[in-house]
This record gives C-alpha cells, structure tokens and sequence, in this order.
C-alpha cells in the first residue's frame, strides 16, 4: 500500500520499519520539527526522521497541522493510507478524511482504556497487571475511533515505563502489519469502543513528582516506575532533593511512621510507608549530579535511622 507514516518519538519507529520491510511503499513520513536541546541548543532531530532518512524517505515537519504547508505536503505524498504512531499532534478532519482507506492509529493501551498522551506512564502509575497496543480507525474526538485489533502483555511487577515502551513498540509494529493486512484485502474490523469505559491519561508534570511516604510502599513503587524517565519521581533525604531511580517493595512491615528511615547502608535505604508498609530505595539521583546506587549516596550523605 502508498502509506503516509506520521510519528515522532522511539517508540514510532519499529512501526515504521515494519512497514518497510514488508514492502509497503511508504510516500513520506511527518514528525515533528526539529528543536534546540541542551546547553548548546544544538537542534536535535526526532527519531522517525532519523529513521526515514536512513531509507531515503521523504520527510515533512510541518509547523501547524491545519495550515496550507501540511495540506500541500498531504497533497504531494498523496497516500492511501495514514498511519499514526505517537506523532504528537491532533489532525484535523479534512486530513482524517484524504486518504482513500482513512487514517489508522498505533495506540499503546487496551482501548477505550487510557486515552490520551501518556498512557504506558499511567497503566504503570495505577498499578495495571496488564496493558497492550490497539490498533484504531482515527476519529475526530481523541483515541475514540473503531478497534481493528488489540494485543494485551502483562507489565512486570519492576517493570518501569522505558523498559515497557520498548516491548509496546514492537508489539505494536507486529499488531499494525495485521491491521495494514487487514485494510489491504479489504476487511478491517470495525468494533466500537464502549464510551462508557474510557479512562484517560493526560500529559505528565511534574505536579507528580513529590512522593508522600503515607502512601503505601505498592503504590509509591509504581510512582518510580511510571514517571520515568520523566518528571521522577522525588524526594529528600538528609536535606538533599533526589530523584528516586529504582525501588523494590520489601515483603514485611513495621509499626514506625511514614517517612522514617530504618536502614541506610549498603543494600540502601529502607524507608517506611502509608500502613507500615516498607519501600527500600536502590538508586537515587542528587540535583545537580550523577545516577548512582543508594549505597554511594550514603557515603557522602549519612542518614540517620528512626
């Protein structure tokens, strides 16, 4: 098929090299523009282009998607298909509405679950045993259209949200060459999503960052999974504002209040939690300075035990 790919970050880009090399005749891709980065602000290109360039792909970065450069692009690429991966950005109808077999969407959950930008994060934060990819036919409300196929995994009990937008990514691309399959011969499914249990995952801030030791020891584990790589989740200790890297949940409890510390040495910090619950922290990371163990930390930053 004449496939116009539209995606931005990593997880787009195993969507858009299945494509290629099952043979579809990808017409061009859009990612978005370049940005500055870094102290340099040296400008830093997306994934998705660094890819399509790789294999001699036209790319368009267009600024607005509801401006005459994106339509012209549109116009020169001239597709059957779209096909959406984390672009980034919300098409307008008459986009939705040009390619002869519409405009499919490579979405990282269990659709009508976790609509919206930030959904592996959020599955990790609530504390999901399981998420997946759904592949759907776009429509104008967002992450609302018809369900093609679906493919669920179970998220690991460490797992963090890198780790799991590696294994959704190629999920992803392997569920989107059934779904172009399917549009090919000319029979997508076509199952509506119930409204009525769609839950949404908006963009993360760093809002969610503090963590609270009232919480209990679960759920603070999954505050450090999901809010990695960024905001992170944070905390202090011995005075210092830390990123909190890696936890593990420690199967036991102790009648001290949330936030005291009951070990400090080399296997970490064991903080206590909402319930008694306990929590030992494995890797931190102080402002201003390097990811390192907990054990490390504590060489420079005693802590005193409650």
């Amino acid at each position: 098929m004449r496939i116009l790919f539209m995606g931005t970050p990593e997880f787009a880009v195993p969507s858009l090299e299945a494509l290629l090399t099952a043979g579809h005749q990808v017409c061009g891709v859009f990612t978005q523009p370049d940005k500055p980065k870094n102290r340099g602000m040296k400008l830093q290109t997306s994934p998705v282009k660094e890819c399509a360039l790789s294999h001699n792909v036209p790319v368009f970065q267009p600024g607005k998607m509801r401006d005459r450069e994106a339509l012209g692009y549109l116009h020169a690429a001239d597709p059957e298909l779209i096909v959406v991966a984390a672009y980034g950005r919300i098409l307008p109808d008459n986009i939705l509405a040009y390619p002869q077999y519409g405009c499919i969407n490579v979405h990282s959950s269990l659709l009508p679950k976790y609509r919206g930008a930030a959904p592996i994060n959020w599955a990790i934060l609530n504390g999901e045993a399981e998420t997946g990819v759904t592949i759907m036919h776009m429509a104008s409300e967002l992450d609302a259209g018809d369900i093609i196929c679906q493919s669920a995994t179970p998220i690991g009990e460490n797992e963090t949200a890198p780790e799991l937008f590696q294994r959704l990514a190629q999920l992803g691309a392997g569920l989107l060459l059934e779904a172009v399959g399917q549009i090919a011969d000319g029979r997508p499914a076509r199952v509506p999503q119930d409204a009525a249990l769609a839950t949404y995952a908006p963009m993360l801030s760093r809002a969610l960052s503090p963590i609270d030791w009232n919480r209990d020891a679960r759920s603070l584990h999954n505050q450090v999974r999901g809010l990695l790589p960024w905001p992170a989740a944070v905390a202090e200790f011995g005075g210092n504002r830390c990123k909190v890297l890696s936890t593990v949940v420690i199967d036991d409890k102790m009648e001290k209040a949330p936030g005291t510390v009951i070990e400090a040495g080399k296997n970490g910090i064991v903080m206590v939690c909402g319930g008694g619950t306990l929590l030992r922290i494995c890797e931190l990371q102080p402002d201003g300075g390097k990811r390192m163990k907990a054990a490390d930390y504590l060489r420079g930053h005693p802590l005193s035990l409650g």
